[in-house]
């Protein structure tokens, strides 16, 4: 019987996780396929067929130009995105903990936060160049925030009931930190890191269109400043694509780091 249900319970896994797939496909895929039929006989210059804008795609980035923009692109990304990570945890841990530390730096902190880091740009430029280290520092610039407040805000939230019982079973330092602190805010700080990623895809582009030679913003810039409609459009396509790949592998990765959490909240449904 043991082998029966076994291969029973992952037939009912699969299954759902197709219906799951098909629920979220559904409407991107209905959508996608009313724009190829309204725009099949499109004379508008600026709003091509997407026929034309799929033709374009295959041609450009399904060939050297994915290594050449898209790569690029996504280095920048992710080392902009990763120190963001790591400063942001870093600093937003003992901020969230210590009070003293909270009032003297929240002054400080809204009023970097309340710099829109685009408007760092020419200062950037005239400072740093044109190259990656600008781009990456734009990015860092506007993806810690929210990454920041978040854990910040996740330690300050952390249960006083449990915060006691570390301490009448004399459980500091490190210990604390690793069993619950970071585990107490890691759900919080997940939702920060997946904002701080929205965000960082932004700045790449917009950096990318002010000043760069690679990257899908400067392909995408270049298009349309050569009057290339067709391939400007089939740019966008490709950095929708690729926003929604990160985003997917961010969900499997906060499933991952998140599995106890999710199990915890499936069990106290089910109670």
């Amino acid at each position: 019987l043991a082998p029966q249900c076994e291969k029973s319970w992952g037939a009912i896994m699969i299954l759902r996780a197709l219906r799951k797939l098909f629920v979220e496909l559904a409407l991107p895929a209905i959508l996608f396929t009313v724009l190829y039929q309204l725009s099949a006989n499109s004379t508008n210059f600026y709003f091509p067929a997407l026929s034309a804008v799929l033709k374009q795609f295959n041609a450009l980035w399904l060939g050297p130009r994915f290594f050449a923009d898209v790569l690029p692109s996504l280095e920048r990304l992710t080392a902009g995105y990763l120190i963001a990570c790591i400063s942001g945890i870093a600093l937003g841990i003992p901020i969230g903990m210590y009070a003293p530390l909270r009032r003297i730096l929240e002054p400080v902190l809204e009023f970097f936060r309340a710099i829109p880091p685009v408007a760092m740009i020419p200062l950037l430029i005239v400072s740093m160049g044109f190259g990656n280290s600008m781009k990456i520092t734009i990015i860092v610039a506007g993806s810690i925030w929210p990454i920041l407040l978040n854990t910040v805000e996740g330690v300050k939230a952390a249960d006083q009931v449990l915060s006691e019982t570390c301490q009448t079973y004399g459980i500091r330092g490190m210990a604390r930190l690793r069993h619950f602190i970071i585990p107490s805010a890691s759900p919080q700080i997940i939702v920060g890191m997946r904002l701080g990623l929205s965000i960082g895809i932004v700045l790449m582009v917009i950096s990318e269109m002010f000043a760069a030679l690679d990257g899908l913003g400067s392909a995408i810039i270049y298009f349309q400043r050569s009057y290339e409609i067709s391939q400007m459009w089939s740019g966008v396509l490709m950095l929708g694509i690729f926003g929604f790949s990160l985003s997917f592998i961010f969900r499997l990765f906060e499933k991952w780091a998140l599995h106890w959490y999710y199990g915890m909240r499936d069990l106290e449904r089910k109670s």
